[in-house]
């Protein structure tokens, strides 16, 4: 290839990627005249329109959505074999891009990240938090933080949290004036706050387990949420029981402004892994972070 070819190229990946010339000219730290050029090049020697423009948006021609395809894994080796070239260095650097969802994140990622990169001011870490099933492949993420029951098998999954449990919890304003559930099934005469999953649009089932019995409830009442602090603020201001992870309203519990209630039929399940492809190979700071977040049984 001529010299030059593989910048107009980069110019092309960075602008059909960002969507305007204006984010991708600042992410490249290009003035804008300069990354339309390099573009206009690349279109002029392939004697093909690769972006259509208007004065307001841009969107990529099927000559250039194919180009892009052709280009992003060979893009993404290159960047990530230069990345691994920081071995060499005495102090790992580098950015690890993240996908999880807020508690995982509170629960798990951020104490992690608290203990590790104060240590090492070169590593820096991207966290985009998301409710739904990322694909991290596509996503161009280094690596996600799931439940062990939603890693797909093809993953290199590693655990990063203790089991997890249910709690099931109301405000005692709300027991003043409702009977206490002493099975599931009473669950059908109270008030609850349900949970819309942004995966599939599907209300959350409330799940149960005693003595070998299964038990799944779907509950109604006054609201339908799809935030976990919401859900929180729901249950402490009495309007509604909620089921959330035990350690999100376990503060609540031991200060008295939520009571706890059919424990006996929530036990432990499967915690948190961080998943990555085995494919990948990663930097020495990925390789950090994992033993940052690799869980150690007491």
């Amino acid at each position: 290839m001529r010299k030059g070819d593989f910048s107009e190229l980069a110019a092309f990946i960075a602008v059909a990627e960002a969507g305007s010339f204006t984010r991708a000219a600042a992410k490249l730290g290009l003035s804008q005249s300069a990354l339309s050029y390099s573009v206009r090049m690349l279109e002029e020697r392939l004697k093909v329109r690769l972006i259509s423009r208007t004065t307001r948006s841009l969107s990529l021609t099927d000559a250039g959505e194919r180009l892009l395809h052709s280009l992003r894994p060979a893009f993404d080796h290159i960047d990530h074999e230069l990345a691994a070239l920081t071995a060499l260095h005495d102090k790992p650097a580098g950015t690890i891009r993240i996908t999880t969802f807020r508690h995982a994140a509170k629960a798990v990622l951020w104490p992690a990240l608290s203990r590790l990169l104060p240590d090492y001011p070169d590593i820096a870490v991207e966290i985009n938090l998301d409710e739904g099933l990322t694909d991290i492949v596509a996503g161009r993420f280094d690596a996600g933080i799931r439940l062990g029951e939603q890693v797909e098998k093809d993953m290199v999954a590693v655990r990063v949290s203790p089991d997890l449990r249910m709690a099931v919890v109301g405000s005692p304003a709300y027991f003043a004036r409702h009977k206490v559930p002493e099975t599931p099934r009473d669950l059908s005469d109270h008030r609850c706050a349900s949970y819309r999953q942004k995966t599939g649009g599907g209300l959350f089932a409330w799940e149960f387990e005693r003595d070998g019995v299964e038990l799944e409830v779907r509950v109604n009442g006054p609201l339908i949420l799809n935030d976990g602090e919401m859900l929180e603020a729901a249950a402490v201001d009495g309007l509604a029981l909620a089921c959330m992870f035990e350690s999100q309203v376990a503060h609540h519990i031991a200060e008295g402004r939520l009571v706890r209630v059919l424990e006996d039929w929530c036990p432990p399940f499967p915690g948190y892994y961080l998943y990555y492809p085995s494919r990948r190979q990663h930097t020495p700071a990925f390789a950090l972070l994992v033993e940052a977040l690799r869980y150690k049984a007491a």
